[in-house]
C-alpha cells in the first residue's frame, strides 16, 4: 500500500512538474508575465530533479552528488557572466545539455547489449546523433560569440557536399545498427565521431548575423534529443519538456526567418556575412556628416517624437543603463519616446529586450518591427544605437544586395537619423548601409555608453 500511495505522489509530482513547463512557456511569450514564467520553470525543473531522486528505484546516490556537485561548480560561474555574454552562455548551455542527452544515450546503448532491441537501437541512434552535433556545433557557436573564432563564415568549395555526407554516413551507421544492433556494434563510435564532426561542419559556415536564429535551432535540437532520450529511459517528464523545448525553439527559428525573408537552407548552408567586395570602394566615393554629443543633443531636445532603435552596439558598450536615463531625460521635457525592436537585432532572440527590461525600460514603450514602422514616417528623431543590418534600406531598394527582401526598421523615413557607431565598417551581414550616407542621417561616431551619457548631460544642462 505504500508502495501504491509513493509511486501515485510520483506521477503526481511529474504532472505538476510538466505543467509547471507548459505555464513556463506560456508565460514567457509577455515581457509583462516573464518573471513569473522563468520562476515557473524553475519550480518545474526543481520539482522533477527532486522527484527523480526520490524514486525508490535508486539504490546509490554517490555519483549524483558528485554530480550535481561538479555541476553547480561549472553552472554558478556561467550564471554571472555579464548580459552581452548570454548569448553564448546560452550556447554553452545547449552544448552541456546536448552532451548529457549523448552520453546518456551512449551509456544505455552499452549497458543494453546484447539485449538492446531495434526499436530501442533506432531511438538511441537518432537521440546520439541529435545530441552529438548539437554539442560541438554550440560549441562552434559559443566560440563565435565570444570571438574566439572567426565570427565571418568559415567557407570552402564544396562545403555543402561534405556536410551533408557526413550526415549522411552518420544516418546510414544508424540503419545498420538498427538492422543488427550487436553484431554491428563497432560502428557505434564511428556513428558518434562522424556525428560530432558534422556539428562542427554545420555551424562553422554560418556568419555571425544568423547566430539569432542558429541559437533557437540549436535549443530546438536540444529539445528534441531530451524527447529522444525520454523515450529510451521511459520518462515522460523529459518527453513533454523536450518536446516543449525541441518545438518553441523550432517556432521561433521560423519566426526569425521570416523575419529575415530567409528559408531555413539559406541560413543553415547559405554562408551568409561574407563582406562584399565591393563595400570597401563604394564607402571611398561617399561622404557622411558626423555631429557632436552637443549638436545631437539640441536636435533631440526641439524634437517631439523620438524612436530609439537598439543593437548589438549597445550591447557591447553596455549601454542601455545610459539609454534608460536619456529616457527619463527627453521624457520629462515631454517628447513622446519609443524604442524600435527588430525581431533578430543582437546576437540571441529577444536580446534587446532582455537588455532594455534590465535597465527597467517600461514594456509598453517597446514597440515590435510592424507596429513602429507604421510611426517611423511622423516622427522626428530616429536614434540608431549600434544597429547596422536591421535598418539597412538595401534591404527594400537594391536587388543585388545579399539582404533584399528582408523586413527591415524604416528608420530612413523618419524626418532625421541619427546613428552612433565606433566606425564605418559593416556589421555582422559584412553590406555597408547606404542610410549613413542619406543627407537626413548624422553620424555619432563613439562608444554607445560615452557617447548617450554626454547626450544626456548636454539635455539635463551639465555640459560645458
Amino acid at each position: 500500500m505504500t508502495s501504491l500511495v509513493s509511486q501515485q505522489f510520483l506521477e503526481f509530482a511529474f504532472i505538476a512538474s510538466v505543467a509547471l513547463f507548459i505555464l513556463a512557456l506560456r508565460w514567457l511569450s509577455s515581457p509583462v508575465t516573464a518573471r513569473r514564467g522563468v520562476l515557473a520553470g524553475e519550480i518545474g525543473a526543481a520539482l522533477a530533479v527532486g522527484t527523480t531522486l526520490l524514486n525508490p528505484e535508486l539504490v546509490q546516490y554517490r555519483w549524483i552528488i558528485i554530480a550535481l556537485i561538479v555541476g553547480a561548480g561549472i553552472g554558478i560561474p556561467l550564471g554571472l557572466v555579464h548580459m552581452t555574454a548570454v548569448p553564448q552562455r546560452t550556447a554553452l548551455s545547449h552544448a552541456f545539455g546536448a552532451l548529457s542527452a549523448a552520453m546518456i544515450g551512449i551509456a544505455e546503448y552499452y549497458v543494453g547489449l546484447p539485449k538492446v532491441t531495434r526499436f530501442e537501437m533506432g531511438e538511441i541512434s537518432l537521440e546520439v546523433i541529435i545530441g552529438s552535433l548539437t554539442f560541438t556545433g554550440s560549441l562552434i557557436a559559443a566560440g563565435k560569440l565570444q570571438e574566439l573564432l572567426p565570427q565571418r563564415p568559415i567557407t570552402y568549395p564544396g562545403q555543402n557536399f561534405v556536410s551533408l555526407s557526413a550526415l549522411s554516413a552518420a544516418l546510414l551507421i544508424a540503419i545498420a545498427l538498427t538492422v543488427n544492433p550487436s553484431y554491428h556494434a563497432f560502428l557505434f563510435p564511428i556513428m558518434v565521431g562522424v556525428a560530432l564532426i558534422f556539428g562542427i561542419l554545420l555551424v562553422t559556415p554560418i556568419g555571425g548575423a544568423d547566430m539569432p536564429t542558429v541559437i533557437s535551432l540549436l535549443n530546438s535540437y536540444a529539445g528534441f534529443s531530451a524527447a529522444l532520450l525520454g523515450f529510451v529511459l521511459n520518462s515522460k517528464v523529459l518527453i513533454v519538456a523536450g518536446a516543449l523545448d525541441g518545438s518553441s525553439g523550432f517556432i521561433l527559428s521560423v519566426i526569425m526567418c521570416k523575419a529575415m525573408n530567409r528559408s531555413f537552407a539559406n541560413v543553415m548552408f547559405g554562408a551568409f556575412g561574407q563582406v562584399q567586395a565591393s563595400s570597401a570602394a563604394t564607402t571611398e566615393a561617399r561622404t557622411v556628416r558626423s555631429a557632436t554629443p552637443e549638436e545631437a543633443a539640441a536636435i533631440l531636445g526641439a524634437a517631439s517624437t523620438v524612436v530609439i532603435v537598439p543593437g548589438y552596439g549597445m550591447a557591447v558598450a553596455q549601454a542601455q543603463h545610459k539609454v534608460r536615463e536619456l529616457y527619463d531625460v527627453l521624457t520629462k521635457k515631454g517628447i513622446d519616446v519609443k524604442f524600435g525592436i527588430h525581431p533578430v537585432a543582437g546576437r540571441m532572440p529577444g536580446h534587446m529586450n532582455v537588455l532594455l527590461a534590465e535597465a527597467d525600460i517600461p514594456y509598453d514603450r517597446l514597440l515590435e518591427m510592424d507596429d513602429i514602422n507604421s510611426e517611423l514616417p511622423q516622427t522626428d528623431v530616429a536614434l540608431i544605437i549600434g544597429a547596422n543590418d536591421v535598418t539597412n534600406p538595401a534591404a527594400r531598394t537594391d536587388p543585388s544586395s545579399p539582404i533584399y527582401g528582408m523586413p527591415i526598421l524604416d528608420v530612413d523615413k523618419a524626418r532625421t537619423v541619427m546613428v552612433i557607431k565606433r566606425s564605418m565598417s559593416p556589421g555582422f551581414a559584412g553590406i555597408d548601409n547606404p542610410l549613413y550616407y542619406l543627407d537626413k542621417t548624422l553620424m555619432l561616431f563613439g562608444d554607445a555608453k560615452a557617447f548617450v551619457g554626454d547626450i544626456v548631460r548636454e539635455l539635463s544642462g551639465g555640459g560645458h
